[in-house]
């Protein structure tokens, strides 16, 4: 088929993308695929608009790629593309609606609330009540960003006011979380709709004292331990729960879910990547590959999904 492979873009996670992109055009071609590599910019959509394909692989992630921006613009062209469509993609990237939807259904949640953070001048009257709502420690980050960028895990109350602006560099809203303090797990999701599958839970155990940007994107940045090291029984719920996740939120295709299990065996959902990383180091072609497939067939099979 004639493929576009849609990557980098312009969001935090440019980088990322460049690497899944690569990533992902190195599958393509060598499952003989026609390939057309893309590196998509918004205020260059004439590339997009003259596309003559039969799919297009979104490799972006972040703003412009993950939000359902992208999805809308090829719905309206009548493109077929690899992923989920505009509404699960922007459901997820909300990361305050995605946890409603996710409590709803029965995925435990942290505390959280959301800010606007769009006046400045109101700063002083949300760190008042952040204080109020919440005791440290707790997680101040943009309520639609991805990869850790903008995160700042408050010990202090002194630390509110810094970490606010530093998550309105990313976002007009913030999200404060209640810390919850575990072991970091994730939970690719794959299949049919209706019929998707969980691979085998993978144990992060990052370098750095959080699974940051430096520990998910650098080379030996964090450990996998794939399956990761709880029971049987545990295993089950957990993947349960990542597929009910995917399938509430109505994605497509593939996702990977994102937990913190607490010392009592409770696993908090942090969030649903609806375009997850497909680096050398990113966690669904490792949790793939434990199943027997190979980076190449994990692609072919997003492919064929798509398409079908």
């Amino acid at each position: 088929m004639k493929i576009a492979v849609l990557y980098g873009g312009v969001s935090g996670e440019r980088d990322v993308s460049l690497a899944s992109g690569k990533g992902v055009i190195k599958a393509l071609k060598a499952n003989n695929h026609d390939v057309i590599a893309i590196d998509f910019n918004p205020n260059n959509l004439s590339e997009i608009i003259e596309l003559n394909v039969d799919l297009v692989f979104i490799a972006l992630h972040g703003k412009h790629g993950e939000d359902g921006k992208i999805q809308s613009l090829l719905e309206m062209l009548e493109i077929p593309y690899v992923g989920s469509g505009v509404l699960a993609s922007a459901l997820a990237m909300d990361k305050s609606k995605a946890k409603q939807i996710f409590g709803l259904n029965g995925i435990p949640i942290a505390k959280s609330h959301v800010y606007n953070l769009k006046n400045k001048s109101d700063l002083q009257i949300t760190e008042a009540s952040i204080k109020a709502n919440f005791k440290v420690p707790f997680v101040i980050k943009p309520n639609s960003e991805g990869s850790t960028l903008g995160l700042t895990i408050v010990n202090d109350y002194t630390q509110i006011k810094e970490a606010l602006i530093t998550a309105q560099l990313s976002d007009d809203y913030a999200i404060v979380e209640q810390f919850i303090d575990g072991i970091e797990l994730t939970v690719p999701v794959k299949g049919e709709i209706g019929q998707e599958i969980a691979l085998p839970i993978i144990e992060i155990i990052p370098k750095n004292d959080l699974y940051d940007y430096e520990s998910k994107y650098t080379e030996g940045g964090s450990e996998h331990i794939i399956p990761a090291r709880i029971s049987e029984e545990l295993t089950k719920k957990i993947q349960n729960y990542a597929v009910t996740a995917h399938q509430s939120l109505g994605c497509k295709t593939y996702s990977r879910a994102d937990f913190i299990l607490t010392k009592d065996n409770i696993p908090y959902i942090l969030e649903v990547n609806t375009l997850p990383g497909m680096t050398s180091t990113s966690l669904f072609p490792d949790a793939a590959n434990k199943i027997g497939l190979t980076y190449e067939e994990m692609i072919e099979e997003f492919v064929n999904l798509s398409i079908n």
